[in-house]
């Protein structure tokens, strides 16, 4: 959740205490009777939550009351990269004598916090060379070291007497950042006054999204001004949602499905309107909104609602989108495709809607097929880059390297349930134990003692290893809670430790991350299905019909679209010797190369097929690993989200494009170590088929 400047000032005030110019908040309703407070001059600023508003003309100074209005009201005409202004802020123009950059970000790519310093700051920050930065790597959970504010203060060089004040501002700073799960925090400038004091002139703040799911008071920082109606009705309903520029309204179950989706349209002239992930609750009041959503869009002119039924049922889902149209014929034309778990039942239940706007199709080619029938004549062509082609596999082959780890996971390893008699720990548990999986004990704090399923539960995990020698944890537990879970797993030296929990805060899981760093236990997580071994045990939630034994180890970020590789390699007679989710978020524990680590020696795994999503550089850190040890298996690739916007998060944390990066480098760099990188989900089982080498049934 990126603030805008007047709402990070607040925070930077509120919860920092930091120096801030004093300010007040205008929109037009408020004109002409409402004037700032505080003496001329005037700098009235436009609110939008992108930079380059000084070029755009949205900061202007007012010298008098006579230009105030007049002034004010151009700004809130304005546009600025596509971001109407919802308002202005005023505040008394300052001296300034000198400018500073000040911020800290949580950095992906190094897992830690940044901490970066400038001698000059302002818009040209980017244009003023590397010598003029200077950069610090704060380790989590250490933190802010003295030592490193000493040399960001001596690299500004400032007068020593506000060595305290700039002490103060550093570390108030950098304990918001923890306190409240921010991604970024940005001054620019930071100001050395007239009056010889250090004042936060501009903030920039972002904040991790899942801090704010877990404290409702930080909601006030959210600005729906800032995103369009459509938006904020589906962030009020908990589904994930992006406009796009299309015709095609586009709904599914699951980020990586709904990436996939997207990515299918656009590369076939069929672009996506939005991104809407329907997420886990699939039920009636989700599907009237996601529906009423595209049927108000004048830009929607056909929908596609494409769903893999997994844990949940296509047939409850198609009765919920019969009850959600009321028994009404369709207001624009809708394609559904079903696969998975009930999908024949569930389409036959779509034959009770009215009239021929609804179209059924049992798989991604016929639907697509379908909307092609259904362009209107008229819509925009939108250009896309093709998807990559696949590429002969060119890597050296084994180089001599041997891995220590094995894999260690099978139908005897015994299993501990963390949360085991919370509903979806008891739900899960009872699916784990149908498929045949070794559960042996359950573990919630103060309701030992009890039995769920026949499971014995414990206070604790050292009480539950008293009982039963343990191979594996599960972790059914919430967000605020999940990190201490983990802790107490690693701490007992549990050697796989998955973590299914959603919406941990990225600081707290990166600070547990590092904490056990070097340890016994391998995480699997957080924000992961599990994994399962075809015919021998799962550890997770995943649904098991669409996996069967065989040769090919299937690794994702997405659940969803885990099951449809995984079903459509069924279809064509090839099964699964393992298939794991790495998790959806920015900062996992076991990664895609450490699960190669482990198949190389895996006898089952002939193949392996790697679905991955834009953001990060987890792909990327598999391609060099792969050339750099010969791993000499033959190596498939998907990526989901080719098509996607910069900036925008597309349902899983990490599924982020950032600005100027670009997806062609990923898939190049994959492509590039030899992968056969898949350009769609329909190429998926020919490709795999001949890699194996071998011929599919007609």
């Amino acid at each position: 959740m990126l603030l805008n400047e007047h709402l990070s000032k607040v925070l930077l005030k509120e919860a920092a205490g930091l120096p801030v110019p004093t300010g007040v908040k205008i929109t037009e309703k408020d004109l002409p009777g409402l004037e700032p407070y505080f003496p001329l001059p005037w700098i009235l600023k436009a609110q939008v939550p992108v930079g380059g508003r000084g070029k755009a003309g949205g900061i202007q100074k007012v010298d008098s009351r006579d230009e105030y209005e007049k002034i004010a009201r151009q700004i809130l005409s304005m546009e600025i990269k596509g971001n109407k202004v919802p308002f202005l802020r005023a505040e008394p123009a300052v001296d300034i004598r000198k400018e500073f950059y000040l911020s800290l970000t949580l950095s992906r790519q190094r897992r830690k916090v940044i901490m970066t310093v400038g001698r000059e700051g302002g818009v040209e920050i980017e244009n003023m060379g590397p010598e003029n930065l200077l950069i610090q790597e704060i380790s989590l959970p250490g933190g802010l070291q003295p030592n490193q504010i000493r040399a960001a203060f001596f690299h500004i060089g400032i007068a020593k007497e506000l060595f305290a004040d700039f002490s103060n501002i550093v570390r108030n700073l950098y304990n918001t950042m923890i306190d409240y799960g921010l991604l970024l925090a940005e001054i620019n400038p930071l100001a050395l006054t007239g009056y010889g004091k250090l004042l936060a002139l501009d903030g920039k703040i972002e904040m991790d999204d899942n801090i704010v799911d877990l404290n409702p008071a930080f909601e006030k920082f959210y600005q729906p001004e800032h995103s369009t109606p459509v938006e904020n009705i589906a962030r009020d309903a908990g589904m994930s949602f992006v406009s796009l520029k299309g015709w095609v309204g586009l709904i599914a179950n699951g980020a990586g499905l709904a990436m996939a989706s997207m990515d299918a349209l656009n590369f076939s002239d069929l672009p996506a309107a939005n991104f809407l992930d329907l997420g886990g609750a699939a039920d009636q009041k989700r599907i009237e909104t996601a529906l009423r959503l595209l049927f108000d869009d004048d830009q929607v002119k056909a929908i596609l609602i494409n769903l893999f039924g997994g844990i949940l049922s296509c047939e409850l889902v198609a009765n919920a989108l019969v009850a959600a149209l009321g028994g009404k014929e369709p207001e624009k034309p809708i394609v559904v495709r079903m696969s998975g778990n009930s999908a024949e039942e569930g389409l036959n239940v779509l034959k009770q809607v009215k009239g021929d706007k609804l179209h059924r199709a049992r798989n991604m080619q016929e639907a697509l097929d379908l909307l092609t029938k259904l362009k209107p004549a008229d819509t925009p062509k939108i250009d896309f880059p093709e998807p990559i082609a696949a590429m002969p596999d060119s890597r050296p082959k084994d180089i001599g390297y041997k891995s220590p780890h094995t894999f260690g996971i099978d139908k005897d390893t015994p299993i501990l349930v963390q949360g085991i008699t919370g509903a979806e720990g008891r739900l899960h548990t009872k699916l784990m134990l149908e498929y045949g999986s070794n559960i042996v004990a359950g573990v919630t704090p103060f309701k030992g003692g009890q039995e769920v399923l026949g499971v014995p539960v414990y206070n604790s995990i050292k009480e539950a290893q008293r009982h039963h020698e343990i191979g594996a944890s599960i972790i059914f537990v919430p967000p605020k809670l999940a990190t201490d879970a983990i802790l107490e797993a690693t701490s007992c030296e549990i050697p796989w430790v998955v973590c299914i929990t959603e919406g941990i805060v990225q600081s707290a899981m990166l600070n547990v991350l590092e904490q056990i760093k070097g340890g016994k236990s391998r995480i699997v997580g957080p924000n992961t299905p599990g994994m399962i071994v075809p015919g021998q045990t799962k550890i997770g939630i995943l649904p098991t019909t669409p996996f069967s034994p065989g040769p090919v180890a299937v690794l994702s970020r997405s659940g969803t679209l885990t099951y449809e590789v995984a079903d459509r390699l069924n279809q064509v007679g090839i099964g699964q010797s393992l298939s794991i989710g790495i998790g959806g978020d920015s900062y996992i524990g076991t990664t895609f190369a450490d699960v190669f680590e482990m198949l190389r020696n895996h006898d089952e795994t002939k193949a392996v097929m790697v679905l991955g999503e834009i953001g990060g550089t987890a792909e990327q850190d598999l391609a060099d690993y792969v050339i750099e040890t010969g791993f000499d298996k033959p190596v498939l690739s998907f990526i989901a989200g080719q098509t996607a916007p910069p900036g925008k998060r597309l349902g899983h944390a990490g599924a982020i494009l950032q600005e100027g990066t670009g997806v062609q480098g990923k898939l190049e760099k994959m492509r590039a170590a030899g992968f056969t990188v898949c350009p769609s989900l329909e190429s998926i089982p020919q490709l795999t088929a001949d890699a194996l080498g071998i011929k599919l049934s007609e």
